[in-house]
Protein backbone atom coordinates (compact mmCIF):
# COMPACT_ATOMS: atom_id res chain seq x y z
CA UNK A 1 0.00 0.00 0.00
CA UNK A 2 1.48 3.55 -0.80
CA UNK A 3 1.69 6.02 1.51
CA UNK A 4 -1.02 8.50 1.30
CA UNK A 5 0.39 11.57 -0.41
CA UNK A 6 -1.22 14.40 2.01
CA UNK A 7 0.20 17.74 2.79
CA UNK A 8 2.67 17.46 6.02
CA UNK A 9 1.32 18.51 9.05
CA UNK A 10 4.10 19.59 11.22
CA UNK A 11 3.89 19.62 15.32
CA UNK A 12 4.75 22.97 15.17
CA UNK A 13 2.07 24.81 13.23
CA UNK A 14 3.63 28.10 11.32
CA UNK A 15 2.02 31.00 10.01
CA UNK A 16 0.91 31.10 6.62
CA UNK A 17 1.69 34.27 5.42
CA UNK A 18 5.12 35.65 5.70
CA UNK A 19 5.77 38.56 8.18
CA UNK A 20 6.28 41.84 6.69
CA UNK A 21 10.00 41.94 8.22
CA UNK A 22 13.51 40.75 6.49
CA UNK A 23 13.77 38.88 9.74
CA UNK A 24 13.96 38.45 13.37
CA UNK A 25 17.23 38.53 14.39
CA UNK A 26 18.11 41.37 11.82
CA UNK A 27 15.25 43.23 13.30
CA UNK A 28 16.70 42.39 17.09
CA UNK A 29 20.04 43.23 16.00
CA UNK A 30 19.26 46.52 14.24
CA UNK A 31 17.20 47.84 17.22
CA UNK A 32 19.62 47.99 20.49
CA UNK A 33 20.37 50.49 22.34
CA UNK A 34 20.09 51.91 26.23
CA UNK A 35 17.75 53.76 27.55
CA UNK A 36 15.95 54.41 31.13
CA UNK A 37 12.13 53.97 29.96
CA UNK A 38 10.55 52.51 26.73
CA UNK A 39 10.63 56.00 24.50
CA UNK A 40 14.36 55.78 24.79
CA UNK A 41 17.19 56.23 22.14
CA UNK A 42 18.12 53.37 19.90
CA UNK A 43 21.33 52.58 18.09
CA UNK A 44 23.59 49.75 16.52
CA UNK A 45 24.09 46.61 18.11
CA UNK A 46 27.90 47.93 18.70
CA UNK A 47 26.68 50.92 20.15
CA UNK A 48 24.44 49.32 22.76
CA UNK A 49 25.19 50.02 26.81
CA UNK A 50 27.04 47.03 27.99
CA UNK A 51 25.21 44.73 30.63
CA UNK A 52 26.03 46.09 34.16
CA UNK A 53 27.67 49.04 32.96
CA UNK A 54 27.53 52.28 34.85
CA UNK A 55 25.77 53.60 32.40
CA UNK A 56 23.25 51.24 32.31
CA UNK A 57 22.88 51.55 35.81
CA UNK A 58 22.35 54.70 35.13
CA UNK A 59 19.82 54.74 32.87
CA UNK A 60 17.57 52.52 34.79
CA UNK A 61 19.41 49.48 33.14
CA UNK A 62 16.77 49.14 29.99
CA UNK A 63 17.68 48.54 26.97
CA UNK A 64 15.02 49.13 23.27
CA UNK A 65 15.27 45.94 20.47
CA UNK A 66 12.79 45.73 18.03
CA UNK A 67 11.22 41.82 17.66
CA UNK A 68 10.81 39.75 14.99
CA UNK A 69 7.20 42.08 14.18
CA UNK A 70 9.17 45.34 14.48
CA UNK A 71 8.00 45.96 17.50
CA UNK A 72 10.04 48.09 19.84
CA UNK A 73 10.68 46.37 23.47
CA UNK A 74 12.22 47.43 26.09
CA UNK A 75 13.92 44.97 28.01
CA UNK A 76 16.36 44.50 30.90
CA UNK A 77 20.06 45.43 30.00
CA UNK A 78 21.17 42.62 31.94
CA UNK A 79 17.99 40.47 32.00
CA UNK A 80 18.09 37.61 35.13
CA UNK A 81 15.75 35.59 35.02
CA UNK A 82 14.63 34.39 31.62
CA UNK A 83 11.77 32.18 30.06
CA UNK A 84 12.24 30.56 26.77
CA UNK A 85 9.13 29.15 25.29
CA UNK A 86 10.87 27.13 21.89
CA UNK A 87 13.64 24.74 22.32
CA UNK A 88 15.32 27.11 19.67
CA UNK A 89 15.83 29.77 22.36
CA UNK A 90 16.22 27.30 25.18
CA UNK A 91 19.38 26.00 23.06
CA UNK A 92 20.66 29.58 22.31
CA UNK A 93 20.71 30.95 25.78
CA UNK A 94 22.27 27.53 26.90
CA UNK A 95 24.90 27.83 24.70
CA UNK A 96 25.85 31.82 25.71
CA UNK A 97 26.16 30.57 29.54
CA UNK A 98 22.58 31.36 30.42
CA UNK A 99 20.09 29.03 31.97
CA UNK A 100 16.96 30.32 32.19
CA UNK A 101 14.29 29.94 35.05
CA UNK A 102 11.78 28.84 33.14
CA UNK A 103 11.52 26.01 29.56
CA UNK A 104 9.20 24.48 27.75
CA UNK A 105 8.75 21.04 26.20
CA UNK A 106 10.89 19.98 23.12
CA UNK A 107 8.85 19.42 19.86
CA UNK A 108 6.51 16.53 19.86
CA UNK A 109 7.92 16.08 22.97
CA UNK A 110 6.53 16.06 26.52
CA UNK A 111 9.76 16.64 28.04
CA UNK A 112 12.68 18.57 27.21
CA UNK A 113 14.72 17.64 24.53
CA UNK A 114 17.40 14.53 25.36
CA UNK A 115 20.31 16.50 24.13
CA UNK A 116 19.58 19.56 26.49
CA UNK A 117 18.32 17.46 29.35
CA UNK A 118 21.51 17.41 31.78
CA UNK A 119 21.70 21.50 31.29
CA UNK A 120 18.11 21.79 32.25
CA UNK A 121 17.73 19.45 35.52
CA UNK A 122 15.65 21.12 38.14
CA UNK A 123 14.35 24.33 35.98
CA UNK A 124 10.71 24.44 35.57
CA UNK A 125 8.92 23.81 32.65
CA UNK A 126 6.31 26.20 31.69
CA UNK A 127 4.25 23.90 29.16
CA UNK A 128 4.38 22.89 25.99
CA UNK A 129 6.35 24.61 23.10
CA UNK A 130 4.58 27.66 22.24
CA UNK A 131 1.79 26.60 24.43
CA UNK A 132 2.50 28.24 27.95
CA UNK A 133 0.57 27.74 30.85
CA UNK A 134 0.40 31.29 32.32
CA UNK A 135 0.31 30.56 35.75
CA UNK A 136 3.64 28.54 35.56
CA UNK A 137 5.13 31.33 33.88
CA UNK A 138 4.12 33.81 36.05
CA UNK A 139 5.37 31.44 39.28
CA UNK A 140 8.63 31.75 37.16
CA UNK A 141 8.86 35.21 37.48
CA UNK A 142 10.37 36.40 34.44
CA UNK A 143 12.15 39.75 33.13
CA UNK A 144 12.25 38.63 29.93
CA UNK A 145 10.25 36.06 27.66
CA UNK A 146 12.02 34.34 24.59
CA UNK A 147 8.51 33.90 22.50
CA UNK A 148 10.87 32.41 19.29
CA UNK A 149 8.40 31.71 16.18
CA UNK A 150 5.06 32.30 18.11
CA UNK A 151 2.11 34.10 16.31
CA UNK A 152 -0.64 33.91 18.44
CA UNK A 153 -1.68 37.52 19.34
CA UNK A 154 -3.67 36.63 22.05
CA UNK A 155 -1.38 34.83 24.02
CA UNK A 156 1.66 37.61 23.01
CA UNK A 157 -0.99 40.09 25.08
CA UNK A 158 -1.50 37.50 27.97
CA UNK A 159 2.71 37.21 28.07
CA UNK A 160 3.17 40.37 28.13
CA UNK A 161 0.60 41.39 31.08
CA UNK A 162 3.19 39.46 32.78
CA UNK A 163 6.44 41.29 31.35
CA UNK A 164 6.34 43.93 28.74
CA UNK A 165 9.80 42.14 28.40
CA UNK A 166 8.52 39.76 25.84
CA UNK A 167 10.37 38.97 22.62
CA UNK A 168 8.96 37.35 19.20
CA UNK A 169 12.78 35.94 18.42
CA UNK A 170 12.24 34.81 15.12
CA UNK A 171 10.66 34.77 11.78
CA UNK A 172 9.23 31.98 10.01
CA UNK A 173 12.42 32.56 7.80
CA UNK A 174 15.07 32.95 9.82
CA UNK A 175 18.04 30.43 9.71
CA UNK A 176 19.68 29.04 13.14
CA UNK A 177 22.40 31.58 12.69
CA UNK A 178 20.75 34.56 12.18
CA UNK A 179 17.91 34.00 15.18
CA UNK A 180 20.96 32.89 17.04
CA UNK A 181 22.85 36.27 17.06
CA UNK A 182 19.41 37.99 17.45
CA UNK A 183 18.86 36.51 21.00
CA UNK A 184 22.33 36.91 21.40
CA UNK A 185 21.74 40.74 21.17
CA UNK A 186 18.44 40.32 23.56
CA UNK A 187 20.73 39.34 26.39
CA UNK A 188 23.38 41.55 25.45
CA UNK A 189 25.76 38.55 24.46
CA UNK A 190 26.01 39.15 20.80
CA UNK A 191 29.84 39.33 20.79
CA UNK A 192 30.01 35.85 22.69
CA UNK A 193 27.25 34.76 19.97
CA UNK A 194 29.94 35.64 16.97
CA UNK A 195 32.26 33.61 18.64
CA UNK A 196 30.00 30.83 19.15
CA UNK A 197 28.93 30.80 15.92
CA UNK A 198 32.67 31.08 14.70
CA UNK A 199 33.62 28.26 16.73
CA UNK A 200 31.24 26.34 15.34
CA UNK A 201 31.63 27.10 11.70
CA UNK A 202 35.46 25.93 12.35
CA UNK A 203 34.62 23.10 13.74
CA UNK A 204 32.16 21.83 10.78
CA UNK A 205 34.85 22.40 8.76
CA UNK A 206 37.23 20.43 10.30
CA UNK A 207 34.71 17.50 10.73
CA UNK A 208 34.06 17.38 7.31
CA UNK A 209 37.57 17.42 6.50
CA UNK A 210 38.37 14.53 8.49
CA UNK A 211 35.79 12.35 6.55
CA UNK A 212 38.15 10.65 4.11
CA UNK A 213 36.63 8.82 1.32
CA UNK A 214 33.07 10.00 2.60
CA UNK A 215 34.54 13.76 2.21
CA UNK A 216 31.86 15.25 0.20
CA UNK A 217 29.34 12.56 -0.12
CA UNK A 218 25.63 13.35 -1.00
CA UNK A 219 23.65 13.35 1.82
CA UNK A 220 20.20 12.40 2.27
CA UNK A 221 18.16 14.15 5.37
CA UNK A 222 14.39 12.82 5.98
CA UNK A 223 11.92 13.02 8.56
CA UNK A 224 9.84 10.28 8.76
CA UNK A 225 6.02 11.20 9.35
CA UNK A 226 2.73 8.94 9.74
CA UNK A 227 1.85 9.89 6.26
CA UNK A 228 5.33 8.81 4.99
CA UNK A 229 9.22 10.61 4.48
CA UNK A 230 9.47 14.08 3.59
CA UNK A 231 13.00 15.33 2.80
CA UNK A 232 14.42 18.49 3.75
CA UNK A 233 15.45 21.42 1.34
CA UNK A 234 18.92 23.00 1.93
CA UNK A 235 18.40 25.93 4.41
CA UNK A 236 16.96 23.74 6.68
CA UNK A 237 18.50 23.40 9.88
CA UNK A 238 20.43 19.86 9.69
CA UNK A 239 20.68 20.54 5.91
CA UNK A 240 22.80 23.67 6.82
CA UNK A 241 25.29 21.90 8.84
CA UNK A 242 25.82 19.30 6.21
CA UNK A 243 26.53 21.75 3.89
CA UNK A 244 28.83 23.61 6.20
CA UNK A 245 30.76 20.51 6.67
CA UNK A 246 31.35 20.02 3.12
CA UNK A 247 28.59 17.56 2.13
CA UNK A 248 26.26 17.94 -0.83
CA UNK A 249 22.75 16.76 -1.29
CA UNK A 250 21.23 14.17 -3.59
CA UNK A 251 20.05 16.00 -6.68
CA UNK A 252 16.45 15.65 -6.01
CA UNK A 253 16.82 17.22 -2.68
CA UNK A 254 19.21 19.96 -4.04
CA UNK A 255 16.14 22.64 -3.40
CA UNK A 256 17.25 26.15 -1.95
CA UNK A 257 14.88 26.21 0.84
CA UNK A 258 13.69 25.61 4.53
CA UNK A 259 11.02 23.27 3.97
CA UNK A 260 9.95 20.21 4.21
CA UNK A 261 9.07 18.03 0.54
CA UNK A 262 5.32 16.78 1.23
CA UNK A 263 4.76 12.96 2.24
CA UNK A 264 6.49 10.75 -0.59
CA UNK A 265 4.37 7.53 -1.54
CA UNK A 266 6.92 4.15 -1.87
CA UNK A 267 6.93 4.78 -5.97
CA UNK A 268 8.55 7.99 -5.01
CA UNK A 269 10.75 6.81 -2.16
CA UNK A 270 13.76 7.21 -4.41
CA UNK A 271 13.68 10.92 -3.54
CA UNK A 272 15.48 9.89 -0.62
CA UNK A 273 18.00 8.21 -1.66
CA UNK A 274 21.91 9.20 -1.32
CA UNK A 275 25.55 8.01 -0.35
CA UNK A 276 24.28 8.20 3.01
CA UNK A 277 20.44 8.56 4.51
CA UNK A 278 20.16 9.93 8.12
CA UNK A 279 16.12 9.27 9.19
CA UNK A 280 14.53 11.10 12.11
CA UNK A 281 11.14 10.30 13.68
CA UNK A 282 8.90 13.30 15.58
CA UNK A 283 6.19 10.85 16.80
CA UNK A 284 5.28 7.27 17.86
CA UNK A 285 3.22 7.46 14.82
CA UNK A 286 6.15 8.39 13.11
CA UNK A 287 8.72 5.77 14.37
CA UNK A 288 5.50 2.42 13.53
CA UNK A 289 5.30 3.85 9.99
CA UNK A 290 9.55 3.85 9.40
CA UNK A 291 10.16 0.83 11.29
CA UNK A 292 6.88 -0.73 8.64
CA UNK A 293 8.82 0.44 5.72
CA UNK A 294 12.04 -0.89 6.29
CA UNK A 295 10.75 -4.40 5.68
CA UNK A 296 9.32 -3.49 2.05
CA UNK A 297 11.28 -4.07 -0.98
CA UNK A 298 11.16 -0.07 -1.99
CA UNK A 299 12.82 0.51 1.09
CA UNK A 300 15.32 -2.15 0.89
CA UNK A 301 16.16 -1.10 -2.29
CA UNK A 302 17.56 2.29 -1.74
CA UNK A 303 21.30 2.18 -2.24
CA UNK A 304 22.26 3.41 0.94
CA UNK A 305 20.27 0.63 2.27
CA UNK A 306 21.67 -1.87 0.23
CA UNK A 307 25.28 -0.18 1.56
CA UNK A 308 24.70 0.22 5.21
CA UNK A 309 24.58 3.59 5.31
CA UNK A 310 21.00 4.07 6.62
CA UNK A 311 21.16 5.94 9.62
CA UNK A 312 18.37 7.15 12.08
CA UNK A 313 18.53 9.97 14.22
CA UNK A 314 16.95 12.17 17.36
CA UNK A 315 14.22 14.12 15.45
CA UNK A 316 13.86 16.57 18.55
CA UNK A 317 17.64 17.80 16.83
CA UNK A 318 17.73 17.32 13.44
CA UNK A 319 14.23 18.27 12.85
CA UNK A 320 14.15 21.42 14.41
CA UNK A 321 15.06 25.43 13.36
CA UNK A 322 18.49 23.92 15.45
CA UNK A 323 21.21 26.05 17.51
CA UNK A 324 24.62 26.13 18.18
CA UNK A 325 24.20 22.93 20.94
CA UNK A 326 21.90 21.01 18.02
CA UNK A 327 24.51 21.92 15.19
CA UNK A 328 27.17 19.96 18.25
CA UNK A 329 25.03 17.29 17.89
CA UNK A 330 24.52 17.08 14.11
CA UNK A 331 27.97 16.92 13.29
CA UNK A 332 29.22 14.39 15.80
CA UNK A 333 26.16 11.78 14.66
CA UNK A 334 27.87 12.75 11.16
CA UNK A 335 31.60 12.39 11.47
CA UNK A 336 30.48 8.88 13.86
CA UNK A 337 28.66 7.18 11.07
CA UNK A 338 30.74 8.41 7.79
CA UNK A 339 34.39 8.64 9.58
CA UNK A 340 33.89 4.96 10.73
CA UNK A 341 33.07 3.86 7.23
Amino acid sequence: MPFAQSPLHPVRRRAARALAVTGAAALLLAGCGSSGSSSGSSGSAGGSTAAGSPAADAAGGKRTVKDATGKAVEIPAAPQRIVTLTQEDLDAVLALGVKPVGITNGQGLNEPPAYLKDKVQGVPVVGNLLQPVMDKVIAAKPDLILAGDMQDEQMLKQLREITPATLVTMAPTDDWKLAFRGIGNAVNKLDQSNKVIADYEAKAAKAGGDLGKNKGAAVSIVRWNPTGPSWMEKKQFASGVALDMGLTRPAAQDKDGNAHSPALSLEKLAEIDGDWLFLSTLTDDGKTALKDVQSKPAYQELGAVKNKHAVTVDGSVWSTRGGPLAADVVIGDIGKALAAS
